[in-house]
């Protein structure tokens, strides 16, 4: 078992390896949490990490469980040369959409890094403002390149504690379950309940 996921991880890092070995070794890996909800805010995090770094269990944050997440978030912290994170909240996703929040949320991070990197790799984002820094975007990033499977965790982490928090003041909507996507559930507390300020009106024209 232990030598299937060392396996694993040495496949996850091939992209970076080949990355180092082109003379990139601060490398960022940016993913985001949240861009399909109902309710909440997308939240995009960067991380860099060691090139030697080999955290057992990073992976795409959809394929790990929410209670490995929250073990493999403070491994990779403690880790990492530098990390940031960015919250962009309902109103602004209303306000430019959520894609254009996303990339601000990109840029915010860029911004915030305590480390300059030296190349950016990024899940299946393009045309943003990297601060002049070069990027590369990867298809299924989260998927196949360790930093940014580490980003998604910090991102996915940092938005279900958010989700969590906003579910004791709206409990009658279930935030911790279903972290504001649209379950059957979530729909219902809407149609019974109405929208809460968190609830993205552009989001949730159908429902209303």
């Amino acid at each position: 078992m232990k030598e299937k996921e060392e396996e694993r991880l040495k496949n996850l890092k091939l992209i970076e390896k080949d990355l180092n070995q082109k003379g990139f070794k601060k490398i960022c890996g940016i993913d985001e949490a949240g861009r399909g909800p109902l309710a909440g805010p997308v939240v995009v995090a960067g991380v860099i990490m060691k090139e030697d770094s080999f955290i057992e269990g990073v992976n795409d944050s959809k394929k790990v469980s929410e209670k490995k997440r929250e073990i493999l978030y403070d491994k990779i912290i403690a880790e990492a040369i530098a990390y940031s994170v960015a919250i962009i909240g309902q109103d602004i996703i209303d306000e430019i959409n959520i894609l254009n929040a996303t990339k601000m949320g990109v840029t915010k991070v860029i911004e915030e890094l305590s480390t300059k990197p030296e190349l950016i790799i990024i899940d299946a984002l393009e045309h943003i403002d990297t601060k002049g820094i070069p990027y590369e975007s990867i298809i299924k990033g989260d998927a196949k390149c360790y930093s940014i499977a580490a980003a998604s965790i910090i991102a996915k982490v940092t938005r279900d504690r958010i989700m969590r928090q906003w579910d004791e003041v709206y409990p009658q909507y279930g935030f911790s379950k279903h972290k504001g996507y649209g379950t059957k559930m979530h729909i219902e507390a809407i149609k019974q309940y109405g929208l809460t300020p968190i609830h993205r009106r552009s989001f949730t024209k159908n429902f209303v």
